[in-house]
């Protein structure tokens, strides 16, 4: 019976594994030669899925990547030349990811809700979707979906090879450099994404926006902020207006691009960049304001916090349909909030279409504000790693179970 590797998390014994597996290619390979007396060069044996993803994971685990963009914080100009040399390096261009349409969001709490939310409304408008978030809960693949769903072991394993192998073979023509595990799979993403020919690709920024690796996207069709936190303060500065400085990064000129309320500081500070770079940057009103006595908008992530996300999700592919040239009918509701004078314009409220009304309600995101009913038992899956979002998982456990037992009496 033939023996099968098991997909590798320790990158000791990831590297471990991986050297006897080229070593037991190379004497299958030299036997081969001296039987053969072949010419040719020898063939390696066909790399498969837990090959990739062994090799995926001698590129650095995720800390040694935060320290690598801590050293890089002083020159932050080179993580991004960087990373536009390696695209170089496999092929593409920057301008080639022009060809995605891209939706590019960042945030400190709720990035990933808001492009599941967005990925599935404009998946029910009929598109062919592409979606890069991070971190991955059980397989790596889940970090690039197409129309939702993470791509295939024989997909992942095929591009892996592609990308990897070009950047293995240029390598000793730059100093033997081989991009960090988050800025691989970033290019891997973009590699399959243009490979599948999605209609567009939702791209959820790493770590900060301004710096970020995903931040060589120079045309995207639209940006969104979400909501923002003290976090990574180490990279991204040690108060909450340096850190929106970051987030604002990721504006491009003649842009459009979208926030929820933030406080008051750090919105200013978006505006003022928003300002700088050429952007019209406006902020989401409430979801209650696109409701009406006839339609309540239900969410299929649960808790009061996914409420921001899910304004943005809207306000994102309004904006993006209405450049793809989907011209509904998106009615304008009368404005009946007010705010600050500082603060950017206030987008308008509209009717969502059914495709985002359906797209809002049967969002799904594993891990986040999840119950998992197994027989009597039922497990509360969420995550946080800031204060305010362990208020925010708190608050929505103590619903849920509070729910639970009111259906069950």
């Amino acid at each position: 019976m033939a023996r099968s590797f098991r997909v590798c998390d320790s990158p000791l014994l990831t590297g471990f594994l991986l050297r006897q597996i080229w070593a037991r290619a190379a004497r299958r390979s030299t036997e081969h030669a001296g039987r053969s007396y072949s010419t040719k060069p020898a063939r390696l044996p066909r790399m498969e899925y837990q090959d990739a993803v062994c090799t995926l994971n001698t590129l650095q685990t995720n800390a040694n990547y935060l320290e690598l963009v801590k050293r890089e914080r002083g020159q932050p100009q080179m993580q991004l030349e960087a990373m536009r040399l390696f695209l170089q390096r496999t092929g593409l261009r920057v301008e080639d990811l022009d060809q995605l349409n891209i939706i590019h969001v960042t945030g400190t709490k709720g990035k990933g809700s808001t492009c599941a939310f967005s990925e599935h409304i404009l998946r029910n408008c009929g598109l062919r979707t592409g979606f890069y978030s991070s971190p991955h809960l059980v397989q790596v693949r889940e970090r690039i979906r197409i129309n939702g769903q993470p791509i295939s072991k024989e997909l992942f394993t095929k591009y892996f090879w592609q990308v990897y192998n070009r950047l293995d073979e240029t390598k000793d023509a730059h100093y033997g450099s081989m991009p960090a595990y988050f800025r691989f799979l970033t290019i891997l993403a973009f590699h399959v994404f243009l490979q599948e020919k999605v209609d567009l690709a939702l791209i959820e920024v790493g770590i900060g926006g301004a710096y970020d690796c995903t931040n060589i996207i120079k045309k995207p069709w639209v940006c969104g902020v979400s909501s923002l936190g003290v976090d990574h303060t180490s990279i991204l500065g040690d108060t909450i207006e340096k850190i929106a400085w970051q987030k604002g990064g990721i504006f491009k000129p003649g842009v459009p691009a979208f926030t929820v309320k933030q406080p008051e500081n750090p919105m200013k500070v978006l505006a003022e960049r928003a300002q700088e770079i050429g952007c019209h940057l406006q902020v989401c009103p409430d979801l209650e304001q696109y409701e009406s006595d006839k339609q309540h908008l239900q969410l299929g992530l649960a808790g009061g916090h996914q409420r921001s996300n899910a304004t943005l999700a809207l306000q994102l592919c309004r904006s993006w349909l209405q450049r793809w040239g989907r011209h509904e009918a998106f009615l304008s509701l009368p404005k009946t909030e007010l705010l600050s004078s500082h603060w950017p314009a206030l987008a308008p409220a509209f009717q969502p279409s059914p495709a985002m009304v359906t797209g809002l309600r049967d969002t799904k995101w594993h891990g986040r504000s999840q119950t998992i009913r197994n027989g009597p038992i039922s497990y509360f899956v969420d995550g946080a790693h800031t204060t305010r979002s362990m208020l925010a998982c708190v608050r929505w456990f103590r619903e849920a179970v509070a729910e639970q037992e009111r259906t069950a009496e």
